[in-house]
């Protein structure tokens, strides 16, 4: 393939809009553009390629295995722009920028808003995006450049990676609220499961804690059910499938409402290690610095308030 001459950022932007709502009339009206010019842009970059991107079918535009690849990484390059074009664009001194957080899911409900009003008071020029998912996924965008920076847990720093230790949180047995289960009486592995088990799917990093306990604890347990959601674990716990494991910020708010009972578990004592993980390769951003700061801060005024019961910090 010889390329002829420079891909610009008509094509890229038309390429992923296309790509996002599967039609070329949408992607025109999204764009302020007339549908016969998006067209043009798209088969410019496919004869540019060399390639095709995208198969017409009846129900719309849908890339094809190379357009996968490139809307992959033509979206990548735009937030790069975007980024860029905050950070220098003045903003009366202050520090501007967009930063992309990755949050725990179990985390988000106790970190996600008083971060957004602490930026929208103090960093206005900074434009926060955060995402919200299991560690496995969040270290993968991380990695993959789609993340500034995230919270990950049971993680070392890595070759890609500088992990920053920020507190130890213990995990806890989680079952219906017939159960009875108590903040101030501890279940010991073994008795947990002894249990039908409701448990996260096989290679999450919450699974790994929770079989090492197993085998601590010289245990077996029944998994009736293997799942990558935290919302489908609590669910099918509530209906009688079983018990599960979880953080306590997890299940916070059910077990406060009655829907649930949990128990902080003993014999061994289970827990995970948070850390806040950024990019080892390239210059961090002042905007993403300031960012990694203010999350600091707001873990530390959870901890100092007891709005995050079970969790201590971490030496670093």
């Amino acid at each position: 393939m010889v390329m002829g001459r420079t891909v610009d950022v008509k094509q890229l932007k038309a390429l992923v809009t296309v790509a996002e709502v599967g039609s070329v009339t949408r992607a025109a009206e999204l764009l302020h553009l007339v549908q016969p010019a998006v067209t043009r842009q798209i088969r410019m970059l496919e004869q540019e390629l060399d390639v095709a991107l995208f198969e017409r079918t009846r129900q719309g535009m849908r890339p094809t295995e190379a357009g996968v690849i490139m809307v992959g990484r033509a979206r990548r390059a735009l937030n790069e722009l975007e980024r860029a074009r905050a950070e220098v664009l003045p903003t009366f001194g202050a520090v501007s920028g967009i930063v992309t957080v990755g949050l725990l899911e179990s985390t988000s409900d106790l970190l996600a808003e008083p971060l957004v009003s602490a930026f929208a008071r103090d960093h206005p020029g900074i434009e926060l995006r955060l995402m919200t998912a299991y560690s496995g996924h969040l270290q993968q965008w991380l990695d993959d450049g789609d993340l500034d920076l995230s919270l990950l847990y049971n993680l070392e720093s890595t070759p890609s990676l500088n992990a920053r230790p920020l507190l130890w949180e213990h995990l806890w047995a989680v079952a219906p609220p017939s159960a009875g289960l108590r903040a101030d009486r501890p279940v010991p592995f073994a008795e947990a499961a002894a249990h039908p088990l409701v448990m996260p799917a096989s290679g999450h990093a919450l699974r790994a804690l929770i079989d090492a306990a197993v085998a601590h604890a010289r245990a077996s347990m029944e998994v009736v059910v293997q799942t990558n959601s935290m919302r489908v674990q609590k669910q099918l716990v509530l209906a009688g499938h079983g018990w599960t494991v979880l953080p306590w910020m997890g299940i916070a708010e059910d077990v406060a409402n009655g829907t649930l009972s949990a128990a902080p578990l003993c014999e061994p004592d289970v827990r995970r290690s948070i850390v806040l993980a950024t990019p080892r390769s390239g210059r961090i951003p002042p905007a993403v610095d300031v960012v990694a700061r203010e999350l600091g801060r707001q873990i530390n005024t959870a901890l100092d308030q007891g709005r995050w019961p079970s969790a201590q910090r971490q030496p670093r």
